[in-house]
């Protein structure tokens, strides 16, 4: 299951189990129109009972990276919430690979203090 939810300059994305390739291919073209016009950005992922993507949906990711790459300079943050410990460091590991987004992972019962993370610092 693949869900985004757009909110002003914020998207909450929720995944759960595996994509196919089919499902992969609408996850990105939702991603594309969801995130349309947005500056300055942020992003809360969710992720519960991952499982990798099949091949077929693999290939159909690696063929949308420059589109992916162009949508993903639009956001900022990136606060990943998932149960697994692995999963939340490779997500933070990803931060290094995509510039301008800084990426934060936390457990699954911390999404409390992954919104606080996601607001924008109060200036004074």
């Amino acid at each position: 299951m693949f869900q985004i939810t757009r909110s002003g300059n914020r998207l909450d994305i929720d995944l759960e189990g595996k994509l196919d390739r089919v499902q992969m291919k609408a996850a990105l073209e939702e991603f594309e129109v969801k995130s349309a016009g947005i500056e300055d950005g942020v992003m809360l992922y969710r992720i519960t009972d991952f499982h990798f993507p099949s091949l077929a949906a693999i290939g159909v990711e690696l063929s949308h990276l420059p589109l992916l790459f162009r949508m993903v300079r639009h956001f900022d943050r990136a606060a990943i919430l998932a149960d697994e410990a692995w999963l939340r460091r490779i997500s933070e590991w990803e931060s290094k690979l995509v510039p301008g987004l800084e990426i934060k992972a936390f457990p699954l019962d911390e999404e409390e203090a992954a919104e606080r993370w996601l607001r924008p610092p109060v200036l004074m």
